[in-house]
């Protein structure tokens, strides 16, 4: 089966690189790098490899990913047994990988999940161990990682029911894929029973938690969360709500809310943040559509210099400000949740201890989600109409608003304690493979 895969693969590698080209439009970043995918490394990169200690290579596929494998990666950097390989997908998640950590690492895109790119790329690291992080198993790469006796290890891993459903139809790929695995390091219960369903053997999982309840917001982020919100609001006096990871089709949702907010309400200010950078210019030129006063962050980076604050609505339009945009704000909206997509991070938004809104779709986060409703950290909401009128209420009770952000911050203490779990683990996993 993994042969009729790879074969289908190869010839659906044009088209791949046409998209690639095509998406290049919005983002030149697609259209760079591109012997990377292919598992050539630069002289430049190899220049960087040649060390004494072992090499560890941590899969991320975009930014979402990266930021969740933070906290581990800090903790490899730390412990300084290890030179780490960290490759993703995405020119936005190279971004993020090349401005956190530099030279402190080897950065290039994953190579395609083709024998002949993965053998290349393997040949050249030499890695010890395969970390992959969540969801992203690819089976060539994993089959011949484990061919050259290298453990491949998913971490933080959650598989929701629609995932599994779509893996059971590929049965016998997916029943070999997870075999090939070494170990599972899955968030909850509900995510071990699925990969167990697909094939994989109960003493190579084991539960954890969500390491991205491990999030520690340092000083700096703080700091920029203050001078935003200062920016924004300098005498304090208007609310701020922040509509995080948004995806077409809610972006017109959100706004309708907010001018109906506005209306009924008082005047308040919205940090709208869609979830992907080639929608930047599509969402700014809706909410001008709307009447609605939008400026961009990307064009106001050096606060200080702003002197003309009469406007509706900042667009998040810049890439790893999210932690700091949610601290600067009241209350959190959460996207891919007002259309049929899952839904994204609430965690970053429980640690700030602030109030959590998102719409009915939540398969992604499903045992998260339900932590925070029960504790009423979390409140659902079905449609525009619903949104403006917990927004109304939020602004008008401050108590009720500090309860339940406070409700969110406790879910968020009390699932700490991941991270620890997950390195022992994943130690556990390598020691064994010598």
């Amino acid at each position: 089966m993994r042969h009729l895969y790879s074969f289908l693969l190869f010839c659906l590698l044009p088209f791949v690189f046409l998209r690639l080209w095509w998406r290049g439009k919005q983002q030149i970043g697609y259209r760079q790098r591109w012997g990377e995918r292919l598992g050539f490394i630069k002289k430049t990169t190899l220049s960087k490899i040649f060390d004494n200690k072992p090499r560890l290579w941590l899969h991320t596929v975009s930014v979402g990913e990266f930021i969740a494998a933070k906290p581990l990666i800090d903790h490899f950097l730390k412990e300084d047994l290890y030179q780490l390989v960290i490759t993703c997908t995405t020119p936005t998640g190279s971004e993020q990988i090349k401005k956190s950590y530099s030279e402190n690492i080897i950065h290039v895109y994953a190579p395609y999940d083709l024998s002949i790119f993965i053998k290349r790329f393997i040949k050249v690291i030499k890695p010890k161990a395969y970390l992959i992080m969540e969801t992203e198993l690819w089976p060539n790469t994993i089959h011949h990682c484990k061919k050259n006796n290298i453990p491949s290890i998913l971490v933080n891993a959650r598989l929701s029911e629609k995932s599994a459903r779509g893996y059971q139809k590929l049965s016998r790929l997916s029943k070999e894929l997870v075999e090939n695995l070494s170990l599972v390091v899955a968030q909850y219960e509900n995510d071990a029973i699925r990969f167990k369903r697909l094939g994989l053997q109960k003493e190579k999982c084991i539960i954890s938690g969500s390491i991205k309840f491990d999030l520690e917001i340092n000083k700096e982020t703080i700091e920029q969360a203050h001078n935003i919100r200062s920016w924004i609001n300098s005498k304090n006096e208007l609310p701020i709500f922040i509509a995080a990871s948004t995806h077409k089709g809610e972006d017109q949702k959100i706004l309708s809310a907010f001018k109906s907010l506005k209306q009924n309400v008082c005047y308040s200010r919205l940090i709208l943040v869609p979830r992907h950078v080639d929608r930047f210019e599509e969402v700014y030129n809706l909410c001008e559509k709307n009447n609605l006063n939008v400026i961009k962050r990307s064009e106001h980076m050096e606060l200080q210099t702003i002197t003309n604050k009469e406007f509706d609505i900042l667009l998040g339009d810049t890439m790893g400000e999210m932690l700091s945009l949610l601290g600067a704000s009241d209350v959190a909206f959460i996207g891919g949740s007002l259309i049929e997509n899952g839904g994204h991070n609430y965690i970053e938004a429980a640690v700030w201890q602030i109030p959590i809104l998102a719409g009915p779709s939540r398969f992604n986060f499903q045992t998260i989600s339900e932590q925070l409703i029960a504790n009423d950290g979390l409140t659902i909401i079905n449609d525009e109409i619903e949104l403006a009128h917990q927004w109304q209420i939020l602004i008008e009770n401050p108590k009720l608003r500090k309860k339940k952000g406070d409700a969110a911050k406790f879910i968020a203490d009390q699932n700490r304690g991941a991270l620890s779990r997950a390195i022992i683990a994943i130690e556990s996993a390598i020691g064994s493979s010598d």
